[in-house]
């Protein structure tokens, strides 16, 4: 077995040739690829005394720190698949996605945001690490000092679950994407192919866990021996202390959505200041505002930009290398060609379109999931059979360009992209429409400038009630994670309606102001 068939073997086989080589960094501590594999395995070995089989799923709930990727290389290694969480969402959603996926265990630690008891009540699990003296199991300490698991076990091989991605569903139920070993790797083998990844990089890692592009941070570097910093939350909050450690940490490769490099640029006294070690920078999750990332590429003067698209469901699966002679005045850029591996087609009804016309985009690759976790409905509605294989159908619209480049046109559908995540609007309606007062609601994608959209939301409330548009933001901070929160909810006598009688949306946005950009977070 080699490192083509799970995704903890390749961290293995490099602790072996290379094992005092640093595999992690956090906030000045560092982790060699030898002491991660050995307290990964050492964590495997107690989910399986505990019980955990192959099959299993393991929530993680952390703030990002060095136990993150500690935990995700231990979970697979017991042969269970890894289910992050938002580390600030609330008690209401973690217990949500722990039922719905079926977990087993929780690998955790106390926090601000993390109401633990409230989470785990009732759902069965066989244990708690990490959440000393609030509910029974082994400390983080205890949980890594036991005797190594063997690295394979029994029977596992790349169809195998890895880890389950949820993301906000039409219902207001979180809809979990499945990813295995062979989907997984997939992705980090191409993507370190396609970027030229070798071991004296150091690659950045912007993302949660619970976000797909982390996986590129984790999976990625360890297959070619590289270090990847794990940037803890407050850096994002402060470009200027972010640009610091860009430099500190002497990366050479970025990933991150856009808006984390666009408040860097105005937000982070750049000045003239450039970081010439960087040669990678890639972003996705939406679009990048032309003008941006203009005035964004001096600073980093040896860099090559790449565009990266794909939805969760496909990890990766277009990338666009803008040329160096690209400039703003050539308009928003392509989301480029299919990945090495991957196929692409546009169809209307079915169909395929001409040259040039728009049409939904759907792919399929090697780097794509092996369904919704449970949902044989919404699997059944999710692909498209072409000559026998299965094709994933995005909901984007795209039409191919003249050089042949596919150029992403919107959502078909009531999706939004914002701060990188996918959300369903009519998921947040619908958390909304669950409280007493709320009689109806509309929300509605509020663009704050080109490339940015976040989320309005208006409510009509009954008659003879006290409840306040800040009782509401309260009541959906409670039930909604961050990125899908409304950035305000009006209080309303009624809507306007289209000459349907349906609520007009449209005349919502255009009547609701956004916040200034420096006052939305990166979070």
């Amino acid at each position: 077995m080699n490192d083509s068939d799970l995704i903890h073997l390749a961290l293995h086989r490099t602790a072996a040739s290379t094992p005092d080589k640093p595999a992690l960094r956090c906030d000045g501590t560092e982790l060699t690829y030898g002491a991660l594999a050995d307290q990964a395995s050492a964590l495997a070995a107690t989910l399986i005394e505990l019980g955990i089989e192959r099959g299993d799923r393991v929530g993680i709930w952390f703030d990002k720190s060095l136990r993150t990727p500690i935990s995700i290389y231990g979970i697979l290694q017991a042969g269970a698949s890894y289910v992050p969480l938002d580390p600030g969402c609330p008690a209401a959603r973690a217990n949500a996605i722990l039922s719905s996926a079926g977990c087993r265990a929780l690998i955790t630690q106390p926090g601000p945001n993390r109401n633990i008891p409230n989470a785990v009540e009732g759902l069965g699990l066989v244990t708690v690490i990490g959440a000393e003296a609030i509910v029974p199991g082994p400390s983080w300490a205890q949980a890594l000092d036991a005797s190594p698991a063997p690295t394979t076990p029994k029977g596992m091989g790349p169809d195998d679950r890895a880890y389950i991605l949820f993301t906000s569903g039409s219902t207001g139920t979180p809809k979990g994407i499945e990813h295995t070993h062979a989907s997984g790797l997939g992705y980090a083998r191409m993507a370190a192919d396609l970027y030229g990844l070798n071991a004296t990089d150091r690659l950045s890692n912007a993302s949660p866990a619970h976000f797909d592009m982390s996986t590129f941070d984790y999976f990625a570097s360890a297959l070619v021996g590289a270090t990847t910093t794990v940037i803890p939350d407050p850096y994002l909050k402060m470009p200027a202390s972010l640009a610091d450690l860009i430099e500190d940490e002497a990366l050479t490769v970025w990933y991150s959505v856009p808006l984390v490099l666009v408040q860097l640029l105005r937000f982070g006294d750049l000045g003239t200041r450039t970081f010439p070690l960087v040669r990678q920078v890639n972003f996705g999750g939406e679009p990048f505002v032309p003008k941006h990332l203009d005035a964004l590429r001096p600073h980093f003067p040896n860099a090559q930009f790449s565009n990266a698209y794909g939805p969760t469901e496909l990890n990766q699966c277009t990338y666009y290398h803008v040329p160096p002679e690209w400039s703003a005045e050539d308009g928003p850029l392509p989301i480029g060609a299919p990945c090495p591996g991957s196929e692409a087609l546009i169809l209307d009804d079915g169909e395929e379109v001409t040259q040039g016309a728009v049409g939904e985009l759907v792919m399929t690759a090697p780097t794509m999931m092996r369904g919704y976790w449970n949902d044989d409905a919404r699997n059944a509605e999710a692909f498209h059979i072409e000559n026998g294989r299965p094709f994933y159908r995005t909901g984007d619209l795209v039409r191919t360009r003249a050089d042949g480049a596919l150029e992403y046109l919107g959502r078909a559908d009531r999706q939004i992209k914002t701060r990188g995540f996918r959300v369903e609007l009519d998921c947040v309606e619908d958390i909304l429409a669950r409280h007493a007062d709320v009689v109806e609601v509309a929300t509605f994608a509020v663009r704050v400038e080109e490339g940015l959209d976040l989320i309005g939301a208006a409510v009509v409330l009954a008659q003879e009630t006290d409840t306040t548009a800040e009782a509401l933001t309260i009541y959906a901070q409670s039930q909604l994670e961050h990125y899908a929160m409304p950035c305000r909810i009006d209080v309303m006598a009624d809507f306007p309606r289209t000459h349907t009688d349906k609520i007009d949306r449209m005349q919502l946005a255009r009547a609701f102001a956004p916040p200034p950009l420096a006052e939305i977070s990166l979070r």
